[in-house]
């Protein structure tokens, strides 16, 4: 009979292992089977291709590894464009992008101190944002008058409980609809429609919850590991799967459509 030593032992390697295998860019298919959520009741990547169809010249915001935006590619007009922030995305998305003819920009939202958008004014009739940060004001400058923006975006609750089992502070608080469409307003667009929803996620394993806190580290503190935190690890492994259940947690999303005020 194994020691409950040896048990603890070769689950805490089993999750380390998971925290280093993440793949390159943006994408949690490597978790295909073990994370499983609900889905929002539109259907983003259909309003995506109904916003191409009258549109020239065309920005995706934070293209992650360009995964998404490579399902698009039948849909988009020569002139287009895509950015992104962290650093470890930009060879990817650009090696991704490349069969396109798709440029791809270093462009950070949240940098400190704030980075202008790398386009003069005017320059697109439709910005695309799935998930990434966004200056309202450097959007309204980017965006010529009668342009669409169209985004979806995660809810700052989002993560709530992860945050609360790892002691970690919410990055995003003030991130939820309400907030986002009266900034968008303030900025000189006409909100075209919009809606909030909420679901779950659930995660097979503990390994599975690791490797996908390792994409997205802002959910926990700076110092988050597996040995750091191996007591709630394995706490959450005796409440949940080991004993057949998945880890449950909330998922939070929201989209706009809105049109920049000022068309001729």
């Amino acid at each position: 009979m194994r020691s409950p030593d040896a048990g603890r032992a070769e689950l805490l390697a089993q999750w380390r292992e998971a925290a280093r295998d993440v793949p390159e860019g943006w994408t949690f298919s490597h978790l295909a089977g073990r994370l499983t959520d609900d889905q929002p009741p539109w259907d983003y990547p259909a309003a995506c291709r109904t916003a191409l169809r009258g549109a020239d010249h065309v920005l995706d915001m934070g293209t992650g590894g360009g995964e998404f935006l490579r399902t698009l590619a039948d849909a988009l007009p020569p002139d287009t464009v895509a950015t992104e922030g962290w650093d470890p995305n930009v060879p990817v998305a650009t090696a991704n992008l490349a069969p396109f003819r798709i440029p791809v920009v270093r462009y950070d939202a949240e940098a400190d101190p704030p980075m202008s958008m790398p386009f003069p004014a005017n320059r697109f009739d439709l910005v695309l944002n799935r998930h990434e940060s966004f200056d309202v004001t450097e959007l309204a400058r980017v965006i010529a008058p009668g342009g669409v923006f169209l985004t979806q975006q995660v809810g700052g609750d989002e993560g709530a409980e992860i945050r609360e089992l790892f002691g970690a502070e919410a990055a995003y608080p003030d991130h939820m609809l309400d907030n986002i469409a009266a900034q968008v307003r303030e900025a000189g667009f006409r909100i075209e429609g919009s809606a909030s929803w909420h679901g779950c996620y659930q995660f097979a394993d503990v390994g599975a919850l690791v490797s996908y806190l390792a994409l997205i580290p802002w959910d926990v503190p700076q110092d988050f590991g597996v040995d750091a935190y191996a007591d709630t690890l394995l706490r959450l492994h005796a409440d949940g799967p080991a004993g057949g259940k998945p880890l449950t947690f909330a998922k939070s999303r929201f989209w706009l459509r809105a049109v920049l005020a000022g068309a001729a």
